[in-house]
């Protein structure tokens, strides 16, 4: 996952080094049409846009409307700043550089090869966390693939760097595939592998002062050159700005590996679709696959991103977009997901910006009103556990939905997503303080409209929007106490109750 902090401050100086490096890739005549021998499977869909946008989002998947995520790897090991440790160690002057020398050594003498040998997932029960994801509310789960860092979390058969070989020694997306499918959830995986290429030749770097300046950091060991790549001039931080076809060919290879392996109703990339028709073949491959897996009918879902910058292709319509932390702007005729983070992307040891979960369900509220889902990012220790103000959070989000789930699971937006004075979209982290009892979505079902009360009412509530409308009845779920309401010329009115069955937003159902 993206760190938009970092992200935003180097996107313009990797845009330089695309000037720079362009002439040398009109010279190497790789093209977007360049055959690379990629077996792509045959069926419906073919590596074509216009094909491509066939494609149907399945209905378990507007139905679900929550999954949870698990970003865990070896980075959760030093458990600082985030999911960039696998690259900044590696660069004088930042924290985690400066960290890692003082934790753990120069990174001439201990790389992250050496930290990826410390990760040994000894506490990882997937089962008893699979539990207390359902029990929250999930339909969906989603397991980390890969990551910046270029470590794969299964038996990777194009990759000797993976999790059966080194660290834990354990099928990781496995384990997590025969937990999540045993409780009937559907299970997707994450690659975020594109930019590995030129994340990790900042491993090849050396000091350029002090007692051990010129002395090459691990990266530089030929050993080793299968997770930190042989050196090259790219060093950027987000799409790499002249991939080699050998890289572009190894990063289908491995994703399809990893689809054949475990047949995940979804995939994630981290960004848009990546190396142009490559990232096609894919596409296609993925939904012929899903097709014969499910008897003929399309049950996949790739999410991806439209980011309009070096991050790879957007095509609307092709798959399901990914929006990361924010929301947009209104009801999208499209279903769509945003994914969100419980804290850091990765865990860390420092508190950042932790959710409860009445943050949370006012975020579920409002993307569900806008035909959206809610990919939410539970991070690990590494060891294998979470945080217990994580737990608590899941459990409560499950007393929630133990009441609310009505208004969420297969619902579809209505003719409005909402009112109140927080309509406009957001990027970033929105919390449940930011909203009112005025702040109000819509979701239904049927002939049932839900009108979810993001704050806790305090006096009468009057829902604006449903002024004319005919109403037949309002009830609150999780509430068998008659409500007192009146239509009135400009909205619906109704009453407060002493106690409320929610400590977070509550729901009133409407049949119209």
């Amino acid at each position: 996952m993206s760190n938009h902090f970092n992200f935003h401050k180097s996107i313009k100086s990797d845009i330089l080094k695309a000037l720079v490096l362009v002439t040398t890739s009109l010279i190497s005549g790789v093209s977007h049409a360049q055959d690379l021998d990629l077996n792509v499977a045959k069926g419906k869909f073919i590596s074509t846009e216009e094909s491509l946008k066939q494609y149907q989002c399945p209905e378990w998947f507007r139905d679900a409307k929550f999954g949870i995520w698990s970003h865990w790897g070896a980075v959760s090991v030093p458990g600082y700043v985030g999911n960039w440790y696998a690259r900044q160690m590696y660069i004088p002057g930042t924290r985690e550089y400066e960290y890692h020398l003082k934790n753990y050594g120069h990174p001439s003498e201990v790389g992250y090869k050496d930290i990826i040998a410390m990760w040994k997932a000894e506490k990882f029960n997937p089962d008893q966390l699979m539990d207390l994801f359902k029990k929250a509310g999930a339909k969906y789960f989603v397991s980390m693939g890969s990551h910046h860092d270029n470590f794969d979390l299964w038996n990777s058969k194009y990759h000797e760097w993976n999790a059966v070989n080194y660290g834990p020694k354990k099928d990781i997306v496995g384990l997590w595939q025969k937990a999540a499918l045993k409780r009937g959830l559907r299970f997707g995986v994450s690659e975020h592998m594109v930019r590995a290429y030129n994340w990790m030749n900042a491993s090849h770097n050396s000091d350029k002062t002090g007692p051990k300046a010129g002395i090459p950091y691990d990266g530089n060991d030929p050993k080793y050159k299968g997770l930190y790549f042989e050196k090259h001039e790219d060093q950027s931080t987000a799409y790499p700005i002249n991939p080699p076809a050998w890289w572009k060919k190894e990063w289908f290879n491995r994703v399809q590996d990893l689809i054949d392996n475990y047949k995940p109703d979804l995939v994630y990339t981290d960004g848009g679709i990546p190396f142009e028709k490559v990232g096609l073949d894919f596409m296609a491959d993925y939904y012929n696959k899903n097709m014969k897996w499910h008897k003929g009918k399309l049950d996949a879902v790739y999410n991806y991103k439209d980011l309009k910058n070096n991050l790879g292709n957007y095509i609307e319509g092709a798959g399901v977009q990914d929006v990361e932390q924010g929301s947009l702007k209104g009801i999208n005729p499209l279903p769509w997901q945003t994914c969100e983070t419980l804290a850091q992307w990765f865990w860390t040891k420092e508190p950042w910006k932790q959710k409860n979960a009445s943050d949370v369900i006012v975020m579920l509220a409002d993307i569900v009103s806008k035909n959206g889902n809610l990919l939410l990012n539970v991070p690990q220790k590494s060891d294998g556990t979470i945080d217990d103000w994580a737990e608590q959070l899941l459990k409560d989000m499950g007393a929630w939905m133990s009441i609310n789930s009505e208004a969420i699971y297969g619902t579809r937006p209505w003719k409005v997503f909402g009112e109140g004075p927080s309509l406009a979209p957001f990027k970033g982290i929105r919390r449940a303080k930011d909203y009112t009892e005025k702040d109000i979505r819509f979701t239904t079902k049927k002939d049932i409209l839900y009108a979810i009360c993001l704050g806790l009412p305090v006096s009468s509530i009057k829902i604006q929007t449903l002024a004319g409308e005919k109403i037949r009845s309002v009830t609150l779920l999780g509430s068998k106490k008659p409500l007192k309401w009146k239509q009135e010329s400009d909205g619906l009115v109704i009453e407060p109750l002493e106690a409320w069955p929610s400590k977070s937003a509550v729901t009133f159902k409407i049949s119209l």
